[in-house]
């Protein structure tokens, strides 16, 4: 019998540990940056949107919350267990590989926020993902994926750092590897045993995405580089963040 390897992202996301160290991120920009897309999409009531990996479903909920009807789904059953707890008629969580297709042509808009993609170990597995992403649109809907710049990452990485959350001292360390991946170490102690875990994301630039998009029948209509909305700058963004829709 075969034995099946858990990937990374599954144990590490599956971890109360990654809640614990990512416990402060700025939810006050993300609402920000969530409140632009409304207004860049125009997004009304009689839309649906998918929130694809979404993590334990804040922003789905804060989505919602807003009046729109919103699907978030995650790898983590961990997550989606957790998420559960804010459905409503309008607001549902599955437990969902987004390699695969969630639901044919049901969404009008797809969300991929906050660095949620790259993981993955060939371009096949990115290039199904995006796949599977189109086959979900609506007519005229539009996908919107997050992702980080690699010029602006690379540029400045630190290196080392330690971080301590909830009286857990984590050691992190990054790197690049030489199959393109950015690679986070995270190693801790709590009660008395030692942890290491880490992150990998795929070093992958503007022509990657262009590339995904169009084996997928999608064309990129918006290229912006930070939550503010403002256009994408290789040397300058932090982000790249790309509007698609169907061709």
């Amino acid at each position: 019998m075969k034995k099946v390897v858990e990937e990374w992202f599954g144990e590490w996301f599956n971890s109360p540990y990654y809640h614990i160290l990512y416990k402060n991120r700025d939810f006050a920009e993300a609402k920000k940056f969530i409140d632009n897309l409304i207004g860049y999409f125009q997004v009304t009531p009689d839309h649906k949107v998918l929130d694809l990996a979404c993590g334990k479903g804040r922003h789905s909920v804060y989505m919602n919350e807003k009046g729109f009807e919103v699907v978030g789904v995650d790898l983590s059953a961990h997550n989606i267990e957790y998420a559960k707890q804010f459905e409503n008629a309008k607001l549902k969580f599955y437990e969902h590989d987004m390699r695969e297709v969630f639901a044919h042509q049901e969404f009008d808009f797809i969300l991929n926020l906050f660095t949620s993609f790259g993981y993955f170990g060939t371009e096949e597995e990115n290039e199904k993902t995006i796949s599977s992403v189109a086959k979900g649109l609506r007519s005229k809907g539009a996908f919107l994926i997050d992702f980080l710049n690699p010029h602006w990452v690379i540029r400045n990485m630190v290196p080392h750092q330690t971080k301590v959350e909830q009286g857990i001292e984590f050691k992190i360390s990054k790197e690049l590897s030489k199959d393109g991946f950015i690679i986070k170490n995270i190693e801790f102690a709590d009660n008395g045993k030692l942890y290491k875990f880490y992150e990998r994301v795929k070093i992958l630039y503007k022509e990657h995405f262009f590339n995904y998009f169009d084996k997928a029948g999608l064309q990129v209509v918006k290229l912006f580089g930070d939550y503010d909305l403002n256009d994408y700058d290789e040397k300058k963004s932090e982000r790249m963040i790309f509007i698609a829709r169907s061709k």
